[in-house]
């Protein structure tokens, strides 16, 4: 078995994650050589990768284990990385996060050919797997270990499809076999009974039984000794249908990879408050950018919930009634469970651009529009907040009005449609050297360094001022922090010669260094890359934490303010059951060539009109159930290219559709001869050359013969 089994299904013969990770402990330790590319952490930049590279590297860092930590966009750098690879005569760990799941990474393309002492560690919550990884056997197979959060478990048809595909013999092969058993025992009495002994469906393994034939006495072979008979082509085509329902049904989400590593540390016995904060952090990054439901968002939820209440004191009566937060002492860094209200970063900001910034109030409100915004500051003048009051900073707010927000919030803003206004969550202490911080913050703030850190001109208010420009101090060009201020004992993913000489041994990892600089792909890399250092700093530092929320902030605004004008101008097209959006101009037009940014306007856009479209099935389509599907294309003026997102959103509020605009993206690609290229392991996401967008996108919403 290659697939690892949550610790709750593990037994003596099944071992979980603890015993993998104690392998990999034994490998390091007996190693001859060992360095720190003897362990190789491969990370996917998202969120929730990024916390579970932190959590890993903390644990390594117990056991003495040297690592390296190294960042990868997408499949063609991974692909990069790959050969690279191939050439460390010392590596024996490589643990993939959030990546590598659909792959076939047994296969000869991937890690088929590299040294036996080599072993393959998957922890991706991305959906569908590779079922060659999950279930696949021989010395390539079981080099490749699958980290499973249970749901292997419910794939018994689809496993038994897959084995009985990859280990029958073709309907039309063998034909010399056929004819030796056609001459040989003829008597045939029990012909029909032996055919279904012959497979022994329920083996471990599913590979057809080794039945030798020799030794047969006076030359002939019992029934039950011969071949296993050929599938018939009905079986075939019933098992081809059952992989295909399940490779093809769109792309979903599983556990995140920081839950998979903080049950991890609960077997291993150290857990802390500082793996159980970044464990939230990825679950909510999860719930916030919808990739998970609300009910499986409440059942983790409820988990954690379980756990603060373990690791933490109780909260003063006070603080849990007002969900005024503080910290008891100057090193308070407790954990509480409280609800988080859906306004934008709302105790950072001021109370009416958090709710005018929150996708939420926009869509019940309507505030692209004056009246819908006209009824934003009737909700605030009901409730009795003035506008002046609502536009200051929230830390100074008068203390009655925020002690007073939730109950008011309550009785008014059913009202205007506002009913779901909170969600159970979780918020930090960091003693006295910050005002507590909640997940959704804390994401937000960590999404934005991965985003638009470097790479892009976005410029962000100074508090005490507002839009007042840089010569009257109301606002500044946002830049990356220097690395002077990094705390001593974090440099062991870090090479000689600070974060460029990082980025530099990275890229020249990925690939030479020099590397497509011509076109300015080599620039690119080294831009991420310096976002990804920032954000994984940023999680272990609050005050770096602190100040991205400014550049969460203005993130906000730039995505309100194009999603604002897509609405208003009516630039919304609908093509056979698609909504497409073109953005050619504006002065965010760079900002959104960014596929993070460009997939959370994507979201804003479907959060936005979810009451005010009606839902729609398309061709491509494998489920009756009506969704949203939303295109959007955002021009690259630099590189001559499209940056293309399709979103599939559900008609309901909480809920999640698979996406299938990866698979349609390919078929429609391969229709209509585009030229295309996959930048990141979000198959949703793709770059098209400028000039074969039109036929791209028609040949997407004709959807095709399938």
């Amino acid at each position: 078995m290659v697939y690892l089994p949550p610790p709750q299904f593990a037994s003596a013969s099944r071992p979980s994650y603890g015993e993998t990770y104690a392998k990999i402990l034994a490998a390091h330790r007996r190693s001859p050589a060992t360095s720190a590319s003897s362990v190789i952490i491969l990370v996917a930049p998202d969120v929730d990768a990024l916390c579970a590279a932190h959590m890993l590297a903390e644990l390594f860092k117990q056991d003495d284990v040297m690592h390296r930590i190294i960042p990868v966009s997408g499949h063609a750098e991974l692909e990069r990385m790959r050969d690279e690879l191939a050439t460390f005569t010392d590596l024996h760990t490589l643990i993939l996060l959030n990546m590598g799941a659909i792959l076939d990474l047994p296969s000869s393309e991937w890690f088929g050919e590299f040294s036996t002492q080599l072993t393959v560690h998957v922890i991706d919550s991305s959906r569908p797997q590779n079922l060659a990884s999950i279930f696949g056997i021989g010395e390539g197979g079981n080099r490749i270990v699958i980290w499973d959060d249970g749901g292997a478990e419910n794939l018994q048809e689809e496993r038994k499809a897959w084995e009985a595909l990859a280990y029958e013999p073709e309907p039309d092969s063998d034909e010399e076999d056929s004819e030796l058993d056609s001459e040989e025992d003829v008597e045939g009495d029990d012909d029909d009974e032996g055919e279904d002994d012959a497979y022994d469906g329920g083996s471990s393994s599913g590979k057809r039984r080794s039945l030798g034939d020799g030794g047969r006495p006076n030359g002939k072979r019992r029934r039950i000794q011969r071949r296993p008979s050929r599938m018939s082509k009905e079986d075939r085509a019933q098992y081809s249908s059952r992989l295909e329902k399940y490779y093809m049904s769109g792309t979903w989400h599983g556990q995140s990879a920081c839950g998979t590593i903080y049950l991890l540390a609960t077997v291993l016995e150290r857990v802390d408050n500082d793996l159980l904060w970044l464990a939230i952090l990825g679950l909510t990054h999860q719930y916030t950018t919808s990739r998970i439901s609300r009910n499986d968002y409440d059942k983790y939820h409820s988990i954690y919930y379980d756990e603060v209440a373990r690791l933490n004191p109780p909260p003063p009566a006070s603080a849990a009634n007002d969900y005024d937060f503080k910290s008891q002492h100057p090193d308070d860094t407790s954990v509480y469970a409280a609800d988080e209200l859906r306004f934008m970063m709302f105790r950072h900001w001021n109370l009416y651009d958090a709710m005018y910034h929150s996708s939420y109030v926009a869509t019940r409100l309507g505030i692209w529009k004056e009246r819908g915004r006209k009824r934003l500051t009737g909700l605030l003048a009901k409730m009795g907040f003035s506008i002046p009051e609502t536009q200051q900073p929230y830390p100074h707010m008068a203390k009655d009005l925020k002690l007073s927000l939730r109950q008011k919030l309550d009785q008014i803003a059913p009202e205007y449609g506002l009913v779901e206004l909170s969600y159970p969550s979780f918020t930090r202490c960091y003693g006295y050297r910050s005002q507590p911080l909640s997940a959704c913050d804390a994401v937000e703030a960590v999404s934005a360094l991965l985003d638009v850190a470097g790479g892009v001109r976005l410029e962000i208010e100074v508090e005490g001022a507002r839009n007042g420009g840089e010569w009257f101090g109301g606002g500044r060009v946002w830049n990356i922090e220097r690395d002077e201020g990094r705390k001593e004992g974090e440099h062991e993913h870090i090479p000689p010669g600070g974060a460029t000489a990082g980025v530099k041994t990275v890229n020249a990892m990925g690939g030479e260094a020099g590397m497509d600089q011509a076109n300015g792909e080599g620039q690119d890399l080294q831009w991420w890359i310096k976002n990804f250092w920032t954000a994984f700093d940023a999680l272990g530092d609050i005050v770096r934490l602190r100040e991205a929320l400014s550049l969460a902030m203005a993130l906000h605004k730039a995505i309100v303010r194009q999603g604002s004008s897509i609405i208003d101008k009516h630039d919304i097209r609908t093509l056979r059951g698609h909504r497409v959006v073109t953005i050619t101009q504006g002065p965010d037009l760079a900002l959104f060539a960014h596929p993070g940014v460009l997939s959370r306007l994507a979201l804003w856009l479907v959060e936005a009109l979810r009451d005010r479209l009606s839902g729609t099935s398309t061709a491509y389509s494998r489920s009756k159930r009506k969704s949203l599907p939303l295109v959007l294309a955002c021009l690259n003026e630099k590189e001559g290219t499209y940056l293309v997102v399709g979103v599939m959103a559900a008609l309901n509020f909480g809920d999640v559709r698979k996406n299938e605009f990866g698979l349609a993206f390919l078929d429609a690609k391969e229709r209509c001869n585009a030229r295309t290229r996959h930048g990141s392991f979000d198959t949703s996401v793709l770059e098209i050359n400028k000039d074969d967008l039109k036929v791209f996108l028609e040949t997407l919403c004709d959807g095709g013969e399938r």
